[in-house]
């Protein structure tokens, strides 16, 4: 799955006052960013993919230029209880089971509105709602990005293990935490920062964030200071 396209669009650059009541004008310029690259994921072989990267370098860009039917943007909520937010010929019973698949196993937070919910509850049902979707392959931006860490570990583990159940499931995280790599345990990992994909078969070994940019170099060890 080979991608070169640019991305354009036009922003204020400055301004310059028109009169003495405070009306100006904006002075617009056309910016672009180019991404080129190839994820060779064509084949059926394949259940967790992960798309990481700094902020700014393409990730969500790249995601839904690949996969625009597949791209989850977010899920309305309406109601006054979670569960009468999913789709309605889901049986109460499915929609615990992805609920607690997800690792988010407390009845009487089910009963609350989607509002009142912390942020890491909201993104474990989020992930529950986009487990009911149609389509076979699922893309979640901003994986793990408003939850702290070990709310981002137990996620991870939780929907890696709950894809591997549904064989005819794909589903790739957008995500600017390196760390995630660890924890869900996916089969392949395309980095925006250097372009650059990795595919578990290939290295013969689990894919590991320390081998996909996350660790920067820092200088040398001293080793131990006693005092």
């Amino acid at each position: 799955m080979d991608f070169d396209f640019v991305n354009s669009w036009i922003k204020p650059e400055s301004f310059r006052a028109e009169s003495i009541v405070g009306s100006f004008a904006l002075d617009e310029v056309k910016l672009e960013k180019h991404f080129k690259g190839s994820l060779p994921i064509e084949d059926d072989g394949w259940q967790i993919g992960v798309i990481v990267g700094r902020s700014g370098s393409g990730k969500s860009s790249i995601a839904k230029h690949l996969f625009p039917d597949s791209y989850v943007a977010g899920f309305n909520y309406t109601n006054q209880c979670i569960l009468d937010d999913f789709p309605n010929h889901l049986e109460s019973s499915e929609v615990t089971r992805l609920l607690c698949s997800v690792g988010f196993a407390s009845p009487s937070d089910w009963l609350k509105a989607y509002r009142c919910l912390s942020q890491g509850e909201k993104m474990r049902v989020d992930l529950a709602r986009a487990l009911c979707l149609p389509q076979k392959v699922i893309v979640f931006d901003e994986f793990t990005s408003v939850v702290d860490r070990e709310v981002a570990k137990m996620s991870s583990y939780a929907i890696s293990k709950a894809v591997k159940r549904e064989k005819d499931k794909k589903f790739i995280a957008v995500t600017c935490h390196y760390d995630v790599v660890d924890w869900l345990e996916p089969d392949w990992v395309f980095c925006t920062d250097t372009m650059e994909f990795n595919r578990k078969k290939e290295l013969g070994r689990p894919l590991n964030s320390k081998f996909i940019g996350a660790a920067h170099p820092c200088g040398r060890c001293f080793g131990n200071i006693t005092i």
